[in-house]
C-alpha cells in the first residue's frame, strides 16, 4: 500500500528550527517530483517547497525562500523539509506530497499545484510560538 507518513514537527519558538521527515512506503521517491504544503484551519492547502523529477529545479513559496530546503534522500526512501528561522506566521499542519508518475517529467512548479492525484501524508504539525 502506497504510504507518506511525516514525522519531525512539534513546538519551537520564534527563530528556531526544525526538520520535517516523509518516509515513502511500496513506492520508491527517485525521479518523482515531490513537495511540502501546509493548511490551516478554514484555508487553502498553499505549496511550500517543491523539487522536480529530475531532481534539478525547486520552487520555494515567497514566504519562506531563503528560510526553508527541500531534499530528498534516495537511500532512505525519505524526502525532508529544513525549516529555519521560523516565524509564527509559519504555524500550520505540513503535508508532504509525490507524484505517481516516476520517470515522467514533472517542473518543480507543476508538483507545487496541489492534486488529489498526488500521493499525500496525513499531516504533521508544526507550531511556532515563544
Amino acid at each position: 500500500q502506497v504510504q507518506l507518513a511525516e514525522s519531525g514537527g512539534g513546538l519551537v519558538q520564534p527563530g528556531g528550527s526544525l526538520i520535517l521527515s516523509c518516509a515513502a512506503s511500496a513506492f520508491t521517491l527517485d525521479y518523482r517530483a515531490i513537495g511540502w504544503f501546509r493548511q490551516n484551519p478554514g484555508k487553502d492547502r498553499e505549496a511550500v517547497a517543491c523539487l522536480s523529477s529530475s531532481g534539478g529545479s525547486t520552487y520555494y513559496s515567497d514566504s519562506v525562500k531563503g528560510r526553508f530546503s527541500i531534499s530528498v534522500d534516495g537511500a532512505k526512501n525519505t524526502m525532508y523539509l529544513r525549516m529555519n528561522s521560523l516565524k509564527s506566521e509559519d504555524t500550520a499542519v505540513y503535508y508532504c506530497a509525490a507524484d505517481p508518475r516516476r520517470g515522467m517529467d514533472i517542473t518543480a512548479q507543476v508538483m507545487c499545484v496541489p492534486s488529489s492525484t498526488q500521493y499525500w501524508g496525513q499531516g504533521t504539525q508544526v507550531t511556532v510560538r515563544s
